[in-house]
């Protein structure tokens, strides 16, 4: 087959753009030889199952899904009746970015609360956690929290817990949209479990393909419950893979050896790096914490363009001249320093 771009090719604008980790790209080959069971029938999506207990705590569940979308609507359906309704930041990407599939795919509501840096609060999550009981009124009945956030914020554990059982005591679920659960993770130094299990998430969209997988997201339950029905959504929501060995020994490859944390931690540092090569060049306000692998910038109108023709990459606000850009695990230093080496002639 022609190769039809370029491998040295390198932008900013989203973790989804960069390639495959070789380690997962052998993870397929090593399972693709012979006929193994369909659908999860598998024996790389039984040893999953292992390793998230392991990685997760006894009780903990995976089942892949094919897309983040389908990961988290599955996941949110499962959590909630007909009726519910679930609150989620007004920048969520379950609101901004799925396309109205919860509502429209799943027939969810969603109730926003505007958050300052992307994050809910106990006292966020009251100005909607109103209304139970009224028929008037979608009732309230999860909670959705983003990790790290779409303004690449981060939750620390004891953020995370004082959403949860401030939501578990009003009588509602919690979700946690992971697909940068590893580079909150990374930030942070703590394990997947310390911020999602141990913190009192009750399910978890884990994301693959934003660190280093070809196809293929998931979702971790911690209960029975939490699971209820989840099998059943999955294929009504056209998420269950035929041949789900794939998806699956991709996963095993991103919990070997840690390669989710190695990959995470070198997309962090880089966003580290290039906020510090942002800093101090005029006209430029980093407007975000840069906690994980996201720097979020405003430029110059004038240079705006002609930098996003050498190192492509998305408004974020259109308005203020707000950027959003992303690092991957396969960003180096030389891809950092050359945008910084660019932005900064173009400021001259």
């Amino acid at each position: 087959m022609t190769r039809l771009h370029d491998p040295a090719a390198h932008t900013f604008a989203s973790d989804n753009y960069a390639g495959a980790h070789p380690e997962v790209l052998q993870a397929i080959v090593d399972a693709a030889g012979g006929h193994v069971g369909s659908y999860g029938a598998d024996p790389y999506t039984r040893r999953l199952a292992e390793v998230v207990v392991d990685t997760f705590g006894e009780g903990a569940a995976l089942d892949p899904v094919l897309t983040g979308t389908g990961a988290n609507v599955a996941a949110l359906q499962a959590l909630t009746p007909r009726w519910a309704a679930v609150i989620c930041a007004t920048t969520a990407h379950v609101y901004t970015d799925e396309g109205g599939a919860p509502e429209r795919l799943g027939g969810i509501k969603l109730l926003t609360v505007p958050t300052p840096d992307g994050k809910l609060t106990p006292e966020l999550v009251d100005r909607q956690a109103h209304g139970r009981g009224d028929q008037q009124r979608p009732q309230p009945l999860a909670v959705t929290i983003t990790q790290s956030t779409e303004l690449g914020t981060v939750y620390t554990p004891d953020e995370i817990r004082a959403v949860a059982d401030h939501a578990h005591s009003l009588g509602m679920r919690v979700h946690l949209d992971g697909a940068r659960l590893a580079n909150a993770a990374a930030a942070l130094g703590v394990s997947l479990r310390a911020l999602t299990r141990d913190a009192g998430v009750d399910s978890v969209s884990f994301g693959g393909t934003k660190n280093g997988l070809v196809l293929g997201e998931s979702v971790v339950t911690f209960s029975e419950e939490a699971r209820a029905g989840l099998v059943f959504v999955r294929k009504m929501d056209a998420q269950l893979a035929s041949k789900m060995r794939f998806v699956s020994a991709q996963f095993l490859a991103m919990f070997d050896g840690d390669l989710w944390r190695r990959s995470a931690t070198q997309a962090n540092a880089m966003a580290t790096r290039l906020a510090a090569g942002l800093a101090d060049l005029p006209g430029v306000t980093i407007t975000q914490a840069v906690d994980a692998n996201a720097v979020f910038v405003v430029l110059p109108p004038a240079v705006v363009e002609p930098l996003r023709a050498a190192h492509h990459f998305y408004d974020w606000n259109r308005a203020t001249g707000e950027v959003r850009l992303m690092c991957s695990f396969d960003t180096r230093d030389e891809h950092v320093d050359r945008f910084v080496d660019d932005l900064r002639s173009l400021l001259a």
